[in-house]
């Protein structure tokens, strides 16, 4: 599975909208991976930030 598809499910599962680090910890992967595929995800429009440094899925 590629690392923007593990982050889309990680948000998903969550209740809530997290930070970079969370989503970081919670699918295992790399902080630095984790926002390389944040800034993917946003400009592909898939997630959106709900409020300053939280991410959650559109």
């Amino acid at each position: 599975m590629s690392t923007e598809n593990t982050i889309i499910e990680t948000l998903q599962n969550a209740d809530k909208p997290l930070k970079a680090g969370e989503i970081a910890e919670l699918s295992g992967i790399d902080k630095k991976d984790v926002d390389k595929a944040i800034k993917t995800l946003k400009s592909e429009d898939k997630i959106f930030t709900p409020k300053r440094c939280f991410y959650a899925v559109k």
